[in-house]
């Protein structure tokens, strides 16, 4: 616990939920903060390329075993998160869906935390790991829309557009699903010498923003704790619980396909991780009657800090005993 608490990210994630909390005026621009977030895409999916060209030909089988894997866990956490809100909350089926949504995809910030835990430690992991958090993007948007459709509340306007193709499009195609896959293609295709000349620019300050953009993210969850006063209980139990639930199944399927340590760790941290950006975006346009306040709070004022603290040391330390 006190080596997590140590960890640079941390502490500026921890002065800044203190800042807001005691009301101070701290703020990061929005524009500066959007510039930080394009940056860590770009930043991980260029380390993504540049690990992709040290892989060997033979790993491509294995490799897509575990893409197939990853996007069916995708797909499904979010009909198990819906099972257990129905059973432990007071939330509709529409908002029950919004909110599992979020626990089948992936947090961007969460895996770069993880990635920058792994390296201080002295780990490299395989650049296709970055092609596996894009492709778990997606399908939990899918799952649930699905889910919402079942509900009664929804009104027919809502449920004509569910599966119109400016929602697909938007969750196949957003942001960091093309910035991730785009950098890593960049890296991955460019010349040797190119990269001797930006990676000063783009890959030595990855650590320095990701501190500088978690400051931005304990001021965010600073404004979103102030709603846990008028939560369910029963969704802040499974704020908590659902992350770790899916880190057992991820740990389990890493055991099985017999990853490498520091691939089944971020494998573990994309599973157990919530989408806070990506999926509420398509929330709000695919399901606009489901209670926003929900699935944000839930995943980025309770499941962000609780990983970013508890959980990806907890992981970390639970496949050192299994791999």
């Amino acid at each position: 616990m006190l080596d997590i608490l140590a960890s640079t990210p941390v502490q500026f994630f921890l002065l800044a939920l203190c800042a807001g909390m005691l009301r101070s005026d701290l703020a990061v621009p929005e524009q500066i903060t959007k510039a930080m977030s394009m940056f860590l895409m770009i930043a991980i999916g260029m380390k993504g390329g540049l690990a992709l060209r040290q892989s060997s030909i033979d790993e491509v089988a294995s490799v897509w075993i575990l893409f197939i894997t990853a996007i069916t866990l995708s797909f499904l956490l979010p009909f198990v998160g819906y099972t257990i809100l129905r059973f432990i909350s007071p939330l509709t089926r529409l908002d029950a869906a919004a909110v599992s949504a979020h626990y089948g995809s992936v947090s961007v910030v969460t895996f770069s935390y993880a990635v920058s835990y792994l390296e201080s430690r002295g780990y490299s992991y395989a650049g296709y790991i970055v092609a596996l958090m894009a492709m778990m993007e997606a399908p939990a948007i899918l799952s649930g829309i699905l889910l919402a459709r079942e509900s009664k509340s929804i009104n027919p306007d809502s449920r004509a557009r569910l599966f119109s193709g400016h929602v697909i499009r938007d969750a196949m195609f957003n942001s960091s699903i093309v910035l991730l896959i785009g950098a890593m293609i960049i890296a991955f295709n460019s010349d040797s010498h190119d990269l001797a000349r930006i990676t000063p620019y783009i890959i030595n300050p990855f650590y320095a923003v990701l501190c500088l953009f978690l400051l931005e993210l304990g001021l965010v969850t600073s404004r979103q704790c102030l709603q846990l006063r008028r939560f369910p209980i029963g969704l802040i139990i499974f704020a908590i619980i659902m992350p770790c639930l899916s880190a057992s199944i991820a740990i389990g399927l890493s055991v099985v396909l017999n990853l490498a340590f520091a691939e089944a760790m971020l494998f573990t941290v994309l599973a157990a991780s919530a989408s806070y950006i990506a999926v509420p975006a398509a929330m709000k346009l695919a399901l606009p009657d489901a209670n926003p306040a929900y699935y944000i709070t839930a995943s980025l004022a309770i499941t962000f800090p609780f990983n970013l603290i508890f959980g990806v040391p907890m992981y970390y330390q639970v496949l050192k005993m299994v791999l």
